[in-house]
């Protein structure tokens, strides 16, 4: 965990050429470890994807737990049940948003058995929240698990790239991503403290490797001071 309570950045109101697209999609369940699967299956309809800089496919999540349900353990033989209200979201280039709504709407695939429709699509933008989690992110080294410091040293030394600075950072136990090569290696990561131009170019261009399979992918967390405490 790095910690420096030290700097306050200043929000900057600069703004970014990349926007989500939430799908509404009609599918009753998935594989809870679906990465690889879904990263396919888009593929297979949009196959310019893989060469366009800046496309990434967020994992398909419901919530975590309420009213007594708790989520699966990951895996390709646990199901993850849908409901209506659950959405495909694609995070893409300004220049790319019509180009996916029409070739994606209407659009069906098949996540290992499970046929999925791909529905209405609605534009939303990043977020400007300085808080941002991504629950997958890996490096060169996703072979095997990568312990916490060295793990946090190469977020720190690959965010300096971006010119993005660590003020406060923390992250998780490592998860696994099976892919038909073997098994990717990530860990969740939680940044606070970020600018708000910071935020929105760390969510443009993402972190690490893999985007397509939901990986690097940083979206807004309401905070880290309260998971501070408990470390």
């Amino acid at each position: 965990m790095f910690w420096n309570e030290d700097e306050s950045p200043e929000p900057d109101a600069t703004t970014d050429d990349t926007l989500d697209i939430l799908f509404s999609i009609d599918c009753k369940s998935i594989p809870v470890d679906h990465a690889y699967l879904l990263e396919q299956a888009v593929r297979d309809l949009v196959p310019w994807i893989a060469e366009e800089p800046g496309m990434a496919i967020h994992s398909i999540h419901v919530a975590g737990s309420q009213n007594g349900w708790e989520r699966p353990e990951h895996g390709r033989d646990t199901l993850l049940m849908l409901s209506r209200r659950t959405k495909l979201t694609i995070r893409a280039p300004g220049r790319r948003v019509k180009d996916l709504m029409e070739q994606l709407q209407g659009a069906r695939m098949d996540l290992a058995g499970h046929p999925l429709t791909i529905e209405t699509g609605k534009i939303k933008p990043l977020s400007r929240e300085t808080t941002l989690f991504s629950r997958h992110v890996t490096f060169n080294d996703d072979s095997a698990p990568i312990d916490e410091e060295r793990f946090l040293e190469t977020a720190a030394r690959e965010l300096e790239r971006i010119d993005i600075h660590i003020r406060k950072a923390l992250c998780g136990k490592t998860l696994s991503l099976a892919t038909e090569r073997g098994a990717i290696h990530t860990r969740s990561l939680m940044l606070a403290g970020l600018t708000r131009e910071e935020s929105l170019r760390l969510q443009a261009r993402g972190l690490g490797q893999h985007p397509l399979m939901g990986c690097g992918i940083f979206i807004p967390h309401k905070g880290i001071d309260s998971i501070k405490k408990t470390h």
